[in-house]
């Protein structure tokens, strides 16, 4: 399964547009494509290069999540992340869960908080089973450590902070699969680089975890 997560930049920031998505389905032709920082744009998508499309709103945002496949896609109910408790906190935001094949992803958009983001993570992957990849932007800055889990994801930077710092942002843990390839796509009007990912359950994995 050939898997694209690409955060677009907010499109009233000079963004990734609904074309240039398209343009990177029909030159890459994925079989699922997850998006953070969508805007309503993107609901127009399978009218350019059918599939089905799923977007989750983000609380209090203009943009949230989607997710593109031009095979059967199973979507379960978002989930919503943990937030700070701190005064003048940000929304919450939420991770956009679906089931494709025998792998159920959860494609995320975590806080910058260094310590929030490890606990989103904590939190969602205790309501995964069986065969799950978790996949997005996860604004982590070094090691994010999933109990289970491995970072699968392209080793490369994705992310260029201002015009100095490169980061590695985008990344994919998982559990009970396994990453035959990984490579990340060139950034067109976005700041992110897409990442993308060919991944198989992974049989054996899950067989041990389950025993």
């Amino acid at each position: 399964m050939k898997v694209i997560s690409w955060n677009l930049l907010r499109l009233d920031q000079g963004g990734a547009t609904v074309k240039h998505i398209a343009e990177m389905i029909e030159e890459q032709k994925p079989d699922l494509v997850l998006l953070q920082e969508a805007f309503r744009d993107v609901e127009n998508l399978p009218d350019m290069v059918g599939g089905t499309l799923f977007h989750e709103p983000m609380p209090s945002r203009l943009y949230g999540l989607a997710a593109w496949s031009p095979h059967e896609v199973s979507p379960r109910e978002a989930m919503t992340l943990p937030v700070s408790r701190m005064p003048g906190r940000l929304p919450p935001r939420v991770a956009q869960l679906l089931h494709v094949g025998e792998i159920t992803f959860a494609n995320v958009h975590l806080s910058h908080g260094q310590w929030l983001n490890r606990w989103q993570l904590m939190r969602l992957a205790s309501t995964l089973h069986g065969p799950a990849a978790v996949i997005g932007d996860y604004n982590a800055v070094g090691p994010t450590m999933l109990p289970g889990f491995r970072d699968i994801g392209p080793r490369g930077r994705t992310h260029m902070c201002g015009t100095m710092i490169p980061l590695r942002l985008d990344r994919c843990l998982a559990r009970g699969v396994r990453c035959l390839q990984g490579s990340i796509l060139d950034r067109g009007s976005s700041d992110h680089h897409p990442i993308v990912l060919k991944l198989q359950a992974d049989h054996h994995v899950t067989a041990v975890a389950a025993e």
